[in-house]
């Protein structure tokens, strides 16, 4: 059976749910997102673009095009949007400490924005932009700064992509949709 190409034939978006590894295969056997994918994808070489851990969840592109995966990979090229919910009590000092940048043995950390949403109890939900992705960036991030009030480091308890670029994410969990050619336009400008 053909693939079912309506709009873009380049981009696709997966809406990554929790408890599914970002790659190929698992030699620990674990859940990979190929698994809610459909078959050919996999056979015919659709490759994540970025990465999420496997507690995160959101928006993942896939493509065949290196180039195209490189761009929007390539640090400064593409803006991705988090909301997050932190444990702990994040401050406007904290805010500041990660827009300047924080140092950690996988270099420098820092977002490009962050707005507090809102405070429920001894957690706070942010909106945080960053444009580059390093390993676990954002937990790290602020992994490394500590809560004031307890003197604990906060922790990114969830992190759901909501957008990279001008893409936002606009589909059920678990749920993928190739791109339209307006959008794959937007985001490869």
């Amino acid at each position: 059976m053909d693939k079912p190409y309506v709009d873009s034939k380049l981009l696709f978006v997966l809406n990554k749910p929790k408890g599914y590894v970002v790659t190929r295969s698992d030699e620990l056997g674990r859940k990979t997102v190929y698994d809610l994918l459909p078959e050919w994808t996999f056979r015919d070489g659709w490759m994540p673009i970025g990465r999420l851990d496997l507690e995160s969840k959101g928006l993942l592109l896939f493509t065949t095009n290196g180039k195209i995966g490189d761009a929007l990979t390539k640090p400064g090229n593409c803006i991705k949007s988090y909301e997050i919910w932190v444990r702990g009590h994040v401050t406007d000092e904290h805010i500041t400490q990660s827009l300047n940048g924080v140092k950690s043995a996988f270099g420098l950390l820092k977002a490009l924005e962050v707005e507090k949403i809102s405070i429920g109890g001894a957690k706070t939900k942010l909106l945080v932009k960053i444009d580059e992705g390093k390993n676990r960036h954002i937990r790290r991030l602020f992994g490394s700064l500590k809560d004031s009030k307890f003197g604990t480091p906060l922790k990114v308890l969830s992190l759901n992509r909501i957008s990279i670029g001008s893409l936002s994410l606009d589909i059920e969990l678990g749920k993928w949709r190739y791109l339209s050619l307006e959008e794959e336009k937007m985001l490869l400008i």
